[in-house]
């Protein structure tokens, strides 16, 4: 019995480690980042101690510190406990999953503080709604976080305050020099203004600013320059908008070809090419997209780190650059199947449905296309500018002028601006509605005469709307128009319109506005009348110095005879008015030169013998030889024709092959 008691005491488990020992060796791990290493040591201390908060703690941290988003957000709902920043840490992780609506929800639950306001932002950044993060942070300016400057200034750029980036940097008393960050997001907010040298300046400074300090911080090359591909990527991009388009493609080409940047950078980049590249070499330009694809996605998706890293802006311009590639390469069922899911990809954008237009007028459906633009325009009121901008374009190229006179008579703020002016009334002129486009002028006149604008464009209204009004019959209103023209303006042009107008309806009136204008130098002397008598002007013989002409010469110069036209002859029998078929062009060609030549096969009979079975049968050749075996004269010349003959013979064949081959 005794053997029996010891070795049921040796198989009892080992008791568990004290837990200031495991808290102590869990220390120890986390000051060295070993977060495998924290995990597995917090389910060892879990499974001692299951409602040990600093462990749990621990182990959420430890997963989303190892990018292990999905076991971290596992573990927090698994957990039969609740901590106080368990919503913060759920967030965070819906957050990296770019759930943003239901990370922004969980964050609400939360108590409010500093590092909710922060990740707060960060979300609304992410949904695009940049007023609101600019709000928060604007509250956080008192507070001692740290870049607070970069994501504020990055955020007014998004936002398209960029007017505002300076005064702010002002009241922090913070220069844009600061940190190459920050000289990077303030050289945004330049470009945003058009002033792209001084952003060119500031990218250089913060290039060079970047360098010294991550050189300080013992990083490699291969590391500062992937760093600092950002800043390389923007100024590709000034020197492509300040027009040096070519240093800006070999930018971008050699830095997609190094592949030393961040995928963001590297995505912006070729999106850039591409879209500077244009319709030229577009299968090359959809290989570069390629790279930017998921691999996992039969269908065009861009990869998933690049669509929580990009802006929605970004990740639109490189679904559209995609679909007007695929456009130009013909490839019709690419393009259809992007176009259909962009509208769930961007609810809130205009750019789908302007693709959808693009890929319909392709296909030959102009009306389709500009029903779905109209019912677009009717459901978003506030976006229905460029939607009937593009129905116009739309329509006026598919030969409907109505529907594109009637699209822009729609966008209320551009009504009187010359240009549309202009356009309406070719518009309307082309289908026929001349009422209309003097309507248009009229209104056009009207809303000038009664603006208060430096820039005026009353004049310039008024004389096209004479003129438009004389070239249709309608002299009483174009001469009105131009009488007012002559009291404001005073112009010759205008007096003249009045003098030409007026000379229709009254002789008189118009010789009294012909006395305003002022007299030509050097018409004094020329008489008006007798001008108008004469049947044309002569044409004056230039004496030619040279060799003297004789009598006869010159007699014959002067009796030179206009050639009569003669009627074409045609050949007997011949109808101009129905000529009958046209002549066959190759008529002159040679037959064998013709594409209807087809050369006669020789006739294999010809080598078959005839006759009885068994008779010999003697070439005309041997004949000959044997009848001229006689005389040896006789048989060199016949060597010699033989010779000539056989070199004929094989010279004939090359030369019938060359004209197979041509033919």
């Amino acid at each position: 019995m005794a053997p029996k008691a010891k070795a049921a005491a040796a198989s009892q488990p080992a008791p568990p480690p004290p837990l200031e020992d495991l808290f102590t060796t869990l220390n120890r791990h986390i000051q060295a980042s070993s977060y495998d290493n924290v995990v597995k040591l917090t389910d060892q201390i879990l499974a001692i101690s299951p409602d040990d908060d600093d462990a749990l703690r621990c182990k959420v941290v430890a997963l989303i510190k190892d990018d292990r988003v999905v076991d971290a957000l596992s573990a927090i709902k698994s957990s039969r406990k609740h901590l106080d920043d368990f919503h913060f840490l759920k967030a965070y992780c819906l957050y990296r999953q770019n759930k943003l609506d239901e990370a922004l929800e969980s964050l609400k639950r939360q108590e409010r503080n500093d590092e909710t306001m922060l990740l707060e932002c960060q979300i609304l950044y992410r949904l695009g709604k940049m007023d609101a993060c600019i709000d928060i942070y604007q509250k956080l300016q008192n507070s001692k976080i740290d870049n607070m400057e970069i994501n504020s200034v990055a955020a007014l750029v998004m936002a398209g305050r960029s007017s505002e980036v300076q005064g702010m940097l002002d009241s922090l008393r913070i220069k844009a020099t600061s940190s190459f960050e920050l000289a990077y997001n303030t050289a945004c907010s330049l470009i945003a203004r058009t002033k792209y040298t001084d952003a060119e300046q500031l990218l250089l400074s913060g290039r060079r600013i970047g360098q010294e300090v991550l050189m300080e911080d013992n990083l490699a090359d291969d590391e500062i320059e992937i760093e600092l591909s950002p800043i390389a990527v923007q100024l590709a991009y000034v020197q492509q908008l300040l027009g040096s388009k070519q240093d800006a493609i070999e930018a971008y080409t050699d830095l997609i070809k190094r592949d030393m940047a961040d995928e963001s950078s590297i995505a912006v980049a070729v999106n850039n090419l591409v879209s500077l590249k244009g319709p030229k070499d577009v299968s090359d330009s959809l290989r570069k997209l390629d790279r930017l694809k998921d691999k996992d996605n039969q269908s065009f998706r861009l990869a998933h780190g690049l669509d929580l890293k990009l802006s929605t802006k970004e990740k639109e311009a490189i679904y559209a650059n995609r679909v007007l590639l695929l456009l130009h390469a013909n490839k019709i069922e690419q393009a259809r199947e992007l176009v259909s899911a962009l509208p769930d990809m961007f609810p809130e954008s205009v750019i789908p449905v302007l693709l959808q237009a693009a890929l319909l007028v392709r296909e030959n459906k102009a009306g389709k296309a500009e029903e779905i633009l109209a019912q677009f325009a009717t459901k978003f009121p506030e976006k229905a500018k460029v939607v009937y901008l593009a129905r116009a374009q739309v329509a006026a190229a598919a030969g409907h002028p109505h529907i594109a006179a009637d699209s822009l008579a729609k966008i209320s703020d551009i009504q009187h601006m010359p240009a549309t002016v202009a356009t309406l009334v070719s518009l309307k002129e082309r289908a026929g509605d001349i009422d209309g486009a003097a309507a248009v002028l009229d209104a056009a006149t009207k809303w000038w005469s009664n603006a208060m604008t430096e820039d005026n464009k009353l004049n310039i209204i008024m004389q096209e709307a004479a003129s438009f009004k004389l070239r249709h019959g309608k002299e009483e209103d174009a001469a009105q128009l131009y009488e007012e023209l002559v009291k404001s303006q005073g112009s010759i042009e205008s007096l003249v319109g009045l003098v030409t107008t007026v000379a229709r309806l009254d002789v008189k009136k118009a010789e009294l506005y012909e006395k305003q204008l002022k007299a030509l130098p050097g018409l004094k002397g020329i008489d008006v009348d007798s001008l108008e008598r004469t049947s044309g002007v002569k044409q004056v013989e230039v004496p030619h110095v040279g060799v003297p002409e004789t009598h006869e010469e010159g007699k014959n110069k002067t009796k030179t005879k206009k050639k009569r036209k003669r009627k074409p002859r045609y050949p007997k029998g011949f109808d101009p008015a129905n000529p009958g078929p046209p002549p066959d062009p190759e008529r002159w060609l040679p037959k064998r030169e013709r594409s209807t030549y087809r050369p006669k096969r020789k006739d294999k009979r010809a080598a078959q013998v005839r006759g009885s079975q068994g008779a010999v049968v003697r070439d005309k050749h041997d004949t000959g030889a044997s009848s001229n075996s006689s005389n040896p004269k006789s048989n060199q010349g016949v060597s010699k024709g033989a010779g000539q003959n056989s070199a004929s013979e094989q010279t004939k064949p090359s030369s019938k092959s060359r004209k197979k081959s041509r033919n």
